[in-house]
């Protein structure tokens, strides 16, 4: 008989660890996503649904990032920073996962809008180059993330000029081609021989451009656009079977294509300006 790897009651207990000293010293956060959710995401989460795969889980993350981090020299870090600064230390495991959890979480969610947005034509592009078709990417996206055996996420990775892919990870696992090269054993992520890596500190403030000499083997720079998140807390209670059966992972991550903010895809892929508005951006404002 089949268990699911992730049993949740419709409201994710959150156990809060910060003392009153601890507040006080907390500066990472919950972010406030641009869209409001509150309500559910039109065709992809309940009211409950968001509440579990949003408020409560990141709630969580963030008071385990806090209570791991308060007094050290990551403290004032983001998640992103926290994430290269760990990747390669055994003694630094949870703390890199509950920042790569918290970062990978967020990204999923400010990829979606309520009503998803049209893809710029500049963008269209360069994807058709890449997958042959927008319909094959959408294919590729459903059927990779319906067949990731195990919960993690699904990215949209541009490796060079008019160059896109597509990249699985697992579990806690980053995108980032600093944090490929692990020396963790706490999940199937780990990669290499368990052994003395360097303290996750000297490489602290060297920079990224330190880093991409020291890409793991077969490694190649990249720079992550959008991601689907297939944890079982993001779709189980919508869409798994005997809570709604509508169609499981396949189905959900069918309805997340339909709410992608395509706009905000080709700002992050470098192809349009920050500051560019599209006319039903404008209207909307």
């Amino acid at each position: 008989m089949f268990r699911t790897r992730l049993r949740l009651p419709r409201r994710l207990p959150v156990v809060s660890v910060r003392t009153a000293a601890h507040a006080r010293r907390s500066l990472h956060q919950v972010p406030r996503l641009r869209h409001d959710f509150s309500q559910g995401v039109p065709n992809l989460m309940s009211p409950g649904g968001f509440a579990i795969a949003w408020t409560d889980y990141m709630t969580l993350m963030v008071d385990k990032l806090n209570a791991l981090t308060t007094g050290t020299d990551l403290e004032d870090k983001d998640t992103k920073t926290i994430i290269l600064l760990t990747a390669r230390e055994p003694t630094k495991a949870p703390l890199f996962n509950y920042a790569s959890m918290a970062h990978n979480n967020h990204f999923f969610f400010r990829g979606i809008c309520p009503q998803g947005t049209p893809m710029p034509p500049v963008l269209r592009k360069e994807l058709e180059a890449s997958f042959s078709s927008i319909d094959t990417l959408r294919q590729e996206f459903v059927l990779t993330a319906q067949a990731m055996f195990g919960p993690g996420f699904l990215w949209l990775v541009k490796a060079g000029p008019a160059d896109y892919r597509l990249l699985p990870t697992y579990l806690a696992g980053s995108p980032y081609p600093g944090a490929h090269w692990r020396r963790q054993k706490t999940d199937m992520n780990s990669i290499g021989d368990e052994g003395s890596a360097r303290p996750y500190l000297r490489n602290q403030l060297s920079g990224a451009k330190k880093r991409t000499a020291e890409l793991p083997p077969g490694g190649i720079e990249l720079e992550p656009l959008l991601c689907l998140n297939t944890w079982e807390h993001a779709w189980l209670l919508d869409w798994g079977v005997g809570a709604g059966g509508q169609g499981g992972k396949m189905a959900f991550a069918e309805s997340w294509w339909e709410l992608i903010d395509w706009e905000q895809v080709a700002k992050h892929s470098g192809v349009l300006r920050p500051d560019f508005k599209s006319a039903a951006t404008e209207e909307a404002a």
